[in-house]
């Protein structure tokens, strides 16, 4: 079977119109196209105010590429075109943002929302995320989360979720769920092997649409899931809602808390708390022997913590059963609710909690401010 190709997919797509205004192609509709080993993923670029009316012509776009010859699946995702906002007037050197960049509020029916980072990847934010989620909805509370990682989504994996959203309107999606806790993830939107090759106008378009077009209330918490450095998605979750605070993951070793202060002084740029460091992968405890290795060191975090005048939140171990459990979809947390190291996550959750859940954790949405 002949591979296809970009040219003729876009010829697919040329068929393809919206009303009287022409072919989606020619009209510059189509961006973000993807073509690899025969599964296609590409977003239709409209106008925010017509999203739920062109869901039609999204269908439509997916079955004309789904008829040509060597094509196994098709993603279209709906990408709202939003027109870029009044730069802000920059406030006096030392003042602080008074109100709502932008006017915009919070998340309706999102009590708190807790950015999960960390300055480099491989360092298991994505683990400890989802763990710090399920033990808030251990302790008893109603719990979201948003995988941010426009890139590199492992939500869907990591909370043994398949399928895609539904809508019940045409406009507003709902989130996925499993173990109680919701769940939206670009993940879900395109087969998990495809490149997203999206510049930083889209990403940030895919996050305010993840935010504000998704049924996520009630919650009291939202945990969010952050692609790892200090780029477009963290300045987007930044501007674009009022964040609690910011939890910062690292491992022990030295390059790893370099990155990690690059994270948190990020944050803190951007007038969002940080809550404190976690340590991961501190050190591994043999399951036959229990002779304890501290394999890239040990208390690294907790010193830079100190010296960083923030909280210490917590170490976690390198255990094979957190590893397997959070590959196999059902995150240690679930999988061994009485076990230690469900214990040190709920124990996370709950310090978690205890900071943002006070009168002044609500907060305006900062103002990045050049100085």
């Amino acid at each position: 079977m002949a591979a296809v190709t970009e040219e003729a997919i876009l010829s697919a797509l040329g068929t393809i119109r919206d009303g009287e205004r022409g072919d989606v192609v020619a009209l510059g509709m189509i961006s973000g196209l993807v073509v690899k080993d025969g599964h296609v993923a590409f977003s239709i670029e409209v106008d925010p105010r017509r999203g739920a009316a062109l869901e039609p012509l999204r269908r439509a776009a997916e079955k004309a590429v789904e008829a040509l010859p060597g094509v196994l699946s098709v993603t279209a995702v709906l990408t709202a075109h939003r027109a870029a906002a009044a730069p802000a007037p920059v406030p006096p050197a030392g003042a602080r943002p008074a109100g709502p960049a932008g006017g915009r509020g919070p998340v309706p029916g999102v009590r708190a929302i807790v950015a999960v980072a960390s300055g480099k990847g491989g360092v298991g934010k994505s683990t400890v995320a989802v763990n710090l989620a399920m033990g808030l909805a251990a302790n008893g509370l109603s719990v979201g989360i948003l995988d941010a990682d426009i890139y590199g989504p492992s939500m869907p994996r990591m909370t043994g979720i398949s399928g895609r959203p539904t809508s019940r309107d045409g406009r507003i999606l709902e989130p996925m769920t499993n173990f109680g806790v919701k769940v939206m993830s670009m993940g879900f939107m395109v087969a998990e092997d495809t490149p997203m090759i999206w510049r930083g106008p889209m990403v940030m378009s895919a996050l305010q649409q993840m935010l504000r077009d998704v049924s996520w209330g009630p919650l009291d918490i939202l945990v969010v899931d952050m692609p790892p450095g200090t780029g477009d998605a963290q300045l987007t979750m930044a501007q674009q809602v009022p964040l609690s605070g910011a939890v910062i993951v690292s491992t022990p070793q030295d390059i790893a808390l370099l990155d990690a202060r690059k994270g948190l002084n990020m944050f803190r740029k951007v007038d969002v708390p940080v809550l404190g460091i976690v340590e991961n992968m501190s050190y591994f405890c043999c399951p036959n022997c229990g002779h304890r290795a501290e394999i890239f060191g040990h208390g690294g975090a907790r010193r830079e913590a100190e010296r960083l005048g923030t909280e210490f939140l917590a170490e976690i171990p390198l255990d094979i059963a957190i590893r397997e459990t959070s590959d196999g979809g059902h995150p240690i947390v679930v999988a061994e609710p009485d076990g230690p190291h469900a214990k040190v996550f709920r124990a996370l959750a709950a310090r978690v909690w205890q900071k943002v859940s006070g009168e002044d954790a609500r907060r305006a949405p900062p103002r990045i401010v050049v100085r």
